[in-house]
């Protein structure tokens, strides 16, 4: 049996010069998406066509859909709003040595064009799709279910959560169909799934599946966490980047971006992910309003406690987050958080000691990573948070005034 990687990679583009690398398997600091968009900010809203509309929770069978729908339908109803992206970007390599020993030639620059997925989200021209897609791309087009290709603005882009959004403008707002976007919460485990997308630039194929898990893991691009993101057996492979995962009413449910692969193939083995839309919805929303999106930073590194290691290193909580380091200039550091002044390893598991002890965060009891990163998810740079914590055996609050994340979150 060919072994796994331990991280999955980034479904990147398929290449028409140059090949796309792994992602970098790094998840430094607390780093959360901002907020929802209130006021009079751009919001990415819903769209359910009346003959599917339901609010009865998703189904795991397309047969058994509010309206039974096969994946012939959703196909027919989704694929003229999935778009092939295509990102010509410019870079400079070096001749090689053996050619050019004393380097007479210098660095030539080449160009470089990769294919990605992409879908329509408003009759005004937005399509969402991976940061990864156009990351450094000097020139961005898409291709409708014409074949008819259109020059895209890069409205905004988002490394921490691997999403951006373009623009096409100058088509008839009939000649676009946006996606209909679901509720990735109310997505579960065993729901079928399609996929669609541009694999190694075969336009429009679809694929099925289920949800294979939730709550999953991935690393972005700049090496931020993104979580909630979901699992699924549908086959996707390079230049699914960037495309929709659809479930049973053809609704979207997340965006697909990343593959786990075997150790000598980095095709598909069953195992893929893809980013919730209810976090594309909110990031979206910004990225059309101001063409960034703020995340809040708090900037530690923790590691949660169990019973029984508390009970081993005699701390006086069961639950909590060990302090291990305190990013330098952080929201964590100006509060005067402390991290750990030794190492223990205990049965191959290294533990941060000497730190302080993170219990709750604005009276909420936190005993996971991913459940602080989660209520972090739901402030702003700028906001207080109220950290309940121990340091030693005395109990004390700190109040934390959350910074902005920056472009690589490493302490």
């Amino acid at each position: 049996m060919s072994p796994v990687r331990s991280r999955p990679a980034f479904l990147r583009a398929a290449a028409l010069v140059g090949a796309g690398a792994a992602g970098a398997a790094i998840a430094v600091g607390i780093v959360a998406a901002a907020g929802g968009v209130g006021g009079s900010t751009t919001t990415v809203r819903e769209v359910i066509p009346p003959s599917t509309a339901s609010s009865a929770p998703e189904t795991a069978g397309f047969a058994q859909a509010t309206r039974p729908l096969t994946i012939h339908d959703i196909y027919v109803h989704a694929a003229p709003g999935v778009v092939q992206v295509t990102a010509t970007s410019k870079v400079t390599t070096q001749l090689n040595p053996f050619f050019d020993p004393f380097g007479f030639n210098g660095p030539t620059t080449q160009t470089q064009q990769a294919l990605g997925s992409g879908f329509v989200i408003d009759k005004v021209g937005h399509i969402v799709t991976n940061y990864h897609v156009v990351q450094g791309a000097n020139r961005v087009e898409v291709s409708f279910s014409n074949n008819e290709r259109k020059p895209a603005r890069i409205v905004g882009r988002d490394p921490s959560t691997d999403l951006a959004v373009l623009q096409v403008k100058g088509l008839p707002a009939r000649a676009l169909t946006p996606l209909s976007l679901g509720n990735s919460d109310l997505v579960q485990v065993g729901d079928s799934v399609v996929a669609i997308g541009n694999p190694l630039g075969e336009d429009r194929s679809i694929t099925s599946g289920i949800v294979s898990a939730l709550q999953r893991e991935i690393s972005a691009p700049n090496g931020a966490p993104i979580d909630h993101v979901i699992q699924t057996d549908a086959a996707l492979n390079h230049g699914n980047s960037g495309g929709p995962l659809l479930n049973a009413r053809g609704q979207v449910i997340g965006v697909n971006s990343q593959i786990q692969t075997s150790g000598t193939s980095d095709g598909n083995i069953g195992i893929g992910f893809a980013i919730p839309i209810n976090t594309v919805k909110n990031v979206a929303a910004q990225l059309i309003a101001k063409g960034s999106v703020q995340h809040a930073f708090l900037g530690v590194n923790v590691q949660a406690v169990t019973p029984s290691v508390a009970k081993l290193f005699r701390l006086p909580v069961q639950h909590g987050l060990l302090v291990g380091t305190v990013c330098t200039d952080s929201a964590a550091s100006s509060a005067g958080l402390r991290g750990a002044t030794q190492q223990v390893t205990l049965a191959g598991d290294t533990w941060p000691l000497g730190g302080d002890l993170i219990v709750k965060i604005d009276g909420v009891a936190v005993a996971s990573v991913e459940q602080l990163r989660s209520l972090i998810t739901d402030k702003k740079p700028g906001e207080t948070v109220q950290l309940s914590i121990y340091r030693g055996s005395k109990s004390m609050t700190l109040n934390v005034k959350l910074g902005r994340q920056p472009l690589s979150p490493k302490c």
